[in-house]
């Protein structure tokens, strides 16, 4: 712990002697000044946590020297010594806060000691909750700064959900509308889209979302998307899988799952799925 500094102000030598006599055991750094002028010069050179000043002396009383070391060091904590002729002018200074306490002449050592030493306590003890407010201060802007960040970073990442849901929807809206079915399966093997066009077709008729690869009513269609999605290489020759149904499969990047195609070869069913699916967007179109 740094050293405390000690400044007593009296205009009487002696007195300054006694003081010094009697605080000679302690650890403080003690400085003495014979008037106010020569206190307040004290301050430009030294950090002093408590003045001890007497109240009479000439050209400037304790109270007014007291009142300057105020407004000079708010922190310093202030202590007046004289007699109780003085007592109703010092309780003044004391109810309006520049003075800390009131020591009567004659002094008892052993009171008088411990005045400072519990002094020196509370002066720790305002500069641990002075620091502890500043770090709170300090955290409190941290906190401060980083919920802002969360907050624009939670609006941005809506934003983007968002669009991402608007676009989801269009494209969900644009796959239902083809005359081709489209199967959509994820690398667990689970079903996680199917096109209208696709539920026309007599194998995928009771298939859902959610469903498992192995409930589609084709094992021929099971086996391409299981290869596909092994071999990560796409089954893009249309062959027929079932009567006039052919296939494309294609594998999506990084094992994320496969994509399944299904046409009709048969003109007029193509036609009338053209048909179908001409009307399904005049009549998004007219909503």
């Amino acid at each position: 712990m740094p050293e405390h500094t000690l400044l007593i102000v009296d205009d009487e030598p002696n007195v300054l002697k006694s003081l010094k006599r009697l605080l000679i055991d302690t650890d403080y750094k003690i400085i003495t000044a014979e008037s106010g002028e020569e206190g307040l010069k004290a301050f430009e050179k030294h950090i002093i946590e408590i003045v001890i000043s007497d109240y009479r002396m000439p050209e400037m009383n304790g109270v007014d020297f007291l009142s300057k070391v105020k407004e000079k060091s708010p922190e310093t904590i202030r202590i007046i010594l004289s007699g109780y002729a003085d007592a109703i002018a010092i309780v003044e200074a004391i109810n309006e806060g520049q003075i800390y306490k009131f020591i009567t002449k004659p002094w008892n050592d052993h009171e008088l000691l411990t005045t400072i030493m519990r002094t020196f306590e509370q002066y720790d003890l305002q500069q641990e909750n002075a620091r502890l407010y500043s770090e709170l201060q300090a955290r409190n802007q941290e906190l401060q700064k980083f919920t802002k960040f969360l907050e624009e970073k939670v609006a941005e990442r809506t934003r983007d959900l968002e669009i991402r849901n608007r676009a989801l929807t269009v494209s969900q809206n644009i796959l239902n509308l083809l005359p081709i079915g489209v199967l959509g399966v994820d690398s667990e093997g689970l079903v996680v889209y199917i096109n209208d066009a696709l539920r026309s077709y007599n194998s995928f008729t009771n298939l859902g979302v959610g469903c498992n690869l192995d409930s589609i009513n084709n094992d021929r269609v099971i086996g391409i998307i299981k290869t596909v999605f092994e071999e990560q290489k796409p089954i893009d020759d249309f062959s027929e899988i079932d009567n006039n149904i052919r296939m494309v499969c294609i594998p999506l990047p990084n094992k994320n799952g496969v994509i399944g195609l299904f046409g009709c070869l048969d003109n007029k069913e193509t036609s009338d799925h053209h048909a179908d699916h001409k009307e399904k967007a005049r009549s998004i179109n007219a909503g």
